[in-house]
């Protein structure tokens, strides 16, 4: 199998990794805070890359990597998370998972700024009008949504966009595993403190639903789902693999109407369908 087609194979394991992300949150924040939870998850996933780093004797970054390393924790470990966790007390999952249809554009852009690649003009007319489907969808449909919760959705993933082209540039470098390991472990002290602040009061009330969600976005969705995404981005390219995350609506929705049972209006699925097909489109001028 060519690079490429090894890149398209990891991205897609790590978008269906990611897939469970809004939905396992949506569920930790009924009984953690999200500033606990943000901090609790990036803890733990460092402690494992940690061990991973340590247990394979990888050599630490240079220098010169630790600046792009402290973006890819401002935009992966740290903004994300914690946006998507506040969005999710003013939104519900299934909502929030639609702005997903903008991840493809964000990281395509920093993929232009930070990675150094150059698509064809049409591949911005097909992510412009994915993305305007998307935007267009949070203006006129109000079911279980806010401004709050949407702009907070936005901003996560212009954050989230920077972590992803910062990471694969590294990548191609260090590896994938490493990067997001390296990146956990710079942000080990901040996020500690953190959690020592925001320490839950009781744990009594805190249901197993909750612990699970925990463990998931802690595990998979903040190491795990890296590892591929990563090595997808970096072997792939940045513009076309990222266009796998149009496929995170279709699996984030049925998730959150399986699992949480969440109602999934037929605009919604409408909406991701049409920015699927957008970002088909600007995939082949990627």
């Amino acid at each position: 199998m060519s690079f490429a087609g090894k890149g398209w194979g990891s991205g897609l394991l790590g978008v269906l990794i990611f897939s469970g992300s809004l939905p396992a949150t949506r569920v930790a924040v009924a009984g953690f805070s999200p500033l606990f939870l943000t901090s609790a998850r990036a803890v733990i996933a460092a402690l494992l890359g940690g061990m991973f780093l340590s247990l394979l004797r990888q050599k630490p970054p240079a220098r010169s990597d630790l600046l792009p390393l402290l973006i890819v924790a401002l935009g992966v470990v740290v903004g994300f998370p914690l946006l998507t966790a506040l969005a999710l007390q003013h939104i519900t999952a299934a909502r929030s998972i639609v702005f997903i249809g903008l991840l493809p554009l964000a990281t395509a852009i920093f993929g232009v700024l930070r990675g150094g690649e150059r698509p064809k003009p049409a591949f911005w007319l097909f992510s412009i009008l994915g993305s305007a489907t998307v935007a267009g969808f949070a203006l006129i449909h109000s079911d279980g949504g806010s401004l709050a919760g949407d702009l907070l959705m936005i901003a996560a993933i212009l954050l989230c966009g920077l972590g992803y082209a910062e990471g694969a540039t590294l990548s191609r470098r260090l590896g994938g595993w490493q990067v997001i390991s390296w990146a956990l472990l710079l942000s080990l002290p901040a996020m500690a403190l953190v959690a020592l602040l925001y320490w839950p009061t009781s744990w009594n009330g805190i249901g197993m639903p909750a612990w699970l969600g925990l463990g998931y976005v802690s595990v998979f969705s903040m190491l795990i789902g890296f590892v591929f995404w990563y090595r997808g981005l970096a072997l792939g390219g940045i513009a076309g693999v990222g266009q796998l995350q149009l496929l995170q609506p279709f699996f984030g929705l049925l998730l959150a109407g399986l699992l949480l049972h969440e109602p999934v209006a037929w605009s919604m699925v409408a909406a991701t369908g049409i920015v699927v097909l957008s970002v088909a489109g600007a995939k082949r001028f990627a």
